[in-house]
């Protein structure tokens, strides 16, 4: 049996004929660009996080860069965000032409720690971007905190956190702004690029839908109020995320028993399971153990047909693009011993048991 790190192909035929309808209604239409569908998409996003406003960008790197601009961040500031993530959170940092500052991660939940955040405040500090990895939301309050005191912004990186809470709060609510990546292999995926932002100011969400669109004013065509860019949500990507939103909260609960499921199966010592921080709601969008002789585990599950990522292998403060920093090994620990050691099982919603079962079969057959 072979059992592939991720299949969207599945997932995609289980509700074809929802997008097949939803795409021939934009076809239909012949409107493609800030329509009816991206509308009612942005509507149905911001009442699902309780939320007045909801802006669709074009990916969720722009959502995290637009956010940055929205608040008045650029060059000569900081922002501090955790070297445990994507690229896209630095590069969107250092699009607005600020500067990225690495705060170390939580050796358990490989988020970032509040401790080491408050640490790296400098007086050019303007903002706290915290990650919420892998399906399970930062320590906001703490960061709250933390931010309040120095008066510092703080923005949600949710990208791998639709529809993740901590006791009762919904990723991207808690900060002034949420932004959100579609990108297809997401809890919430589109069947391109895609993202969004959202937020209780109003302002904001003004000044973030002109700059999705050459800053032009929402209400004067033609007429451009402030320097803008082009990161609009198309209305097909808009039409799918419709359909796939109304299905979101069981292919959580879904991931959640997959998780259960490993947790309860996988009895191989050479691993440490991943866990759920106290009053956390984890949506699991990747399933992380970590294991001392990772490759050697890797090797081995590929012998036998388990397919696995590992995210991520090289901190974001370590890699060549980072290199201008001058940041070397030591200055984010936990966050290079967790680069050494994380390896991403499989886990999406249309697993089947048969494929769990060799998944975990697989596993505990590893001997060191």
């Amino acid at each position: 049996m072979r059992v592939p790190a991720g299949d969207l192909k599945v997932q995609t035929q289980a509700i074809r004929a929802e997008i097949d309808a939803a795409v021939r209604e934009v076809l239909d239409s012949g409107w493609f660009i800030l329509g009816r569908q991206l509308e009612q998409f942005e509507a149905e996003f911001a009442a699902y996080h309780g939320l007045p406003h909801c802006v669709g960008v074009g990916s969720g790197m722009e959502a995290l860069h637009l956010a940055l601009v929205a608040l008045g961040i650029g060059p000569g500031d900081e922002v501090i965000t955790v070297p445990t993530t994507a690229a896209a959170t630095v590069c969107a940092i250092q699009f607005a032409g600020a500067t990225p500052v690495f705060a170390d991660i939580d050796p358990g939940t490989f988020t970032m720690d509040p401790g080491s955040a408050a640490s790296r405040i400098t007086p050019r500090t303007r903002a706290l971007l915290p990650v919420h990895l892998y399906g399970q939301m930062a320590d906001v309050r703490a960061l709250v905190d933390l931010a309040r005191c120095h008066g510092l912004a703080l923005v949600e990186d949710c990208a791998q956190a639709h529809g993740a809470r901590l006791n009762g709060e919904l990723a991207g609510t808690v900060g002034e702004i949420g932004c959100f990546s579609f990108y297809p292999t997401k809890n919430l995926g589109a069947l391109g690029d895609a993202g969004a932002l959202v937020t209780r100011d109003a302002a904001l969400a003004e000044r973030l839908r002109m700059l999705r669109n050459y800053g032009e004013r929402p209400d004067r065509r033609y007429h451009h109020a402030i320097p803008g860019y082009n990161s609009r949500l198309d209305e097909i990507q808009a039409a799918i995320l419709r359909v796939k939103l109304r299905h979101l909260d069981a292919w959580n609960r879904r991931r959640r028993e997959i998780a259960a499921w490993y947790g309860s199966h996988l009895q191989n010592p050479a691993l440490t399971l991943p866990s759920a921080r106290p009053g956390a709601d984890h949506v699991w969008h990747l399933y992380v153990p970590r294991c001392r002789e990772r490759d050697a585990l890797r090797a081995h599950l590929a012998e036998l047909g388990v397919g696995t990522q590992i995210h991520y292998p090289v901190p974001l403060h370590l890699q060549e693009a980072s290199a201008a920093l001058g940041l070397g090994p030591g200055h984010c620990p936990e966050a290079e011993r967790a680069a050494a050691e994380v390896l991403s099982l499989p886990i999406y919603p249309e697993l089947t048991e048969a494929q769990l079962r060799h998944v975990a079969g697989a596993v505990n057959a590893f001997r060191p």
